[in-house]
């Protein structure tokens, strides 16, 4: 399975918006992006604190 292509995520966008609506979709749109931040935030707080382990274990 490749990439999407740009049929593919105008197929998607329509059948979004079919099943949500207009009204519903960029409410779900602004949830998926807070979701997704705080996992990268997470991640990140995860990496830093293996950083900070590795560090330590040197000295």
């Amino acid at each position: 399975m490749g990439p999407l292509g740009p049929g593919s995520i105008i197929l998607i966008a329509i059948v979004a918006l079919l099943i949500f609506g207009p009204k519903k979709l960029p409410e779900l749109g602004k949830a998926a992006g807070n979701t997704l931040r705080e996992f990268k935030n997470a991640t990140k707080g995860l990496a830093d604190d293996d950083d900070d382990k590795k560090k330590k274990d040197e000295k």
